[in-house]
């Protein structure tokens, strides 16, 4: 009789994961995702040893308490895991996800929404807070990657975007660098990170989160709508609504694909449907 092999999950090789993870220099976000994620599997073992009914429990639990695309993400990462142990025979498969043409209105941040969480920060004496806010929608760049927007680049113009082993260029508009030169001035930084804490190092993607979710009751904008990446997904629809060049967009976003790319300019379907009542076909009443 076969004896079944036994596979235990232990915070060691969480971390041997994670360094792992970051000599394949991962992002430091994805990283800690993936770490939070194996470490939720390893309270739901509690003790127990890793099965593939164990996995298949734990995917049923997290269907009946996330979205099916959070719950793909965490399956992911565990599989991700299990392939670097070599104990590829526990995976567990991925929902199938319909992806719809269209994205919840519920989520989508609108232009005018936008400008209000601008004027409600200024209200509030931040100058920061809505020069980070309007840089992150202005450039469309990720909020991790706002530690290259630095004194050098609001001078030249241009920002020099390292991520994920790849460079790309992004350009400061005229107006952008008149703002951020005067709050360069007002902050006496002369190089380095435009935005930083009170002890020099760029704000953490965290802090930036929670000042915009403080934002959203004096604002009027539901909490469910204000997150940074919502600022880069307002910027994608807005450059495609002038530009409807989707290869070019992929490369101002930073994107491997022209398929990540068209999620980021799916409009929702409240502007599908005023877009199909305009176009007056119907001719009877």
């Amino acid at each position: 009789m076969r004896k079944t092999k036994t596979y235990t999950l232990t915070n060691a090789l969480i971390q041997r994961y994670a360094d792992y993870l970051q000599e394949q220099e991962r992002a430091g976000a994805t990283i800690q995702k993936y770490v939070h994620d194996l470490t939720a599997l390893l309270d739901f073992l509690d003790g127990a040893p890793l099965t593939k009914a164990a996995l298949i429990d734990w995917k049923a639990q997290l269907i009946e308490a996330h979205a099916p695309a959070t719950v793909n993400s965490m399956l992911a990462a565990v599989n991700g895991f299990l392939s670097f142990l070599g104990w590829r025979e526990l995976a567990v498969k991925l929902l199938k996800i319909q992806r719809s043409p269209f994205t919840d209105a519920n989520r989508e941040l609108t232009r005018e929404e936008y400008a209000r969480l601008v004027r409600a920060a200024e209200r509030e004496g931040s100058q920061r807070l809505s020069l980070i806010i309007q840089t992150i929608c202005a450039t469309g760049i990720r909020v991790s990657e706002l530690k290259f927007i630095t004194a050098e680049a609001v001078r030249t113009g241009r920002a020099e975007i390292v991520n994920k082993g790849k460079r790309r260029p992004v350009f400061l508009t005229d107006k952008l660098r008149r703002t951020l030169k005067k709050y360069l001035q007002k902050q006496k930084i002369t190089a380095g990170a435009v935005f930083v804490t009170r002890t020099g190092k760029p704000v953490d993607r965290s802090n930036i989160w929670r000042d915009m979710k403080r934002l959203c009751e004096s604002a009027g904008v539901e909490p469910g709508k204000v997150f940074p990446h919502n600022l880069r997904h307002l910027f994608a629809r807005t450059y495609y609504t002038l530009e409807k060049d989707l290869s070019r967009l992929a490369d101002i976003l930073g994107h491997s694909s022209v398929n990540t790319t068209r999620i980021y300019t799916a409009e929702s379907g409240l502007v599908h449907a005023r877009q199909i009542e305009r176009m007056g076909l119907i001719l009877t009443t």
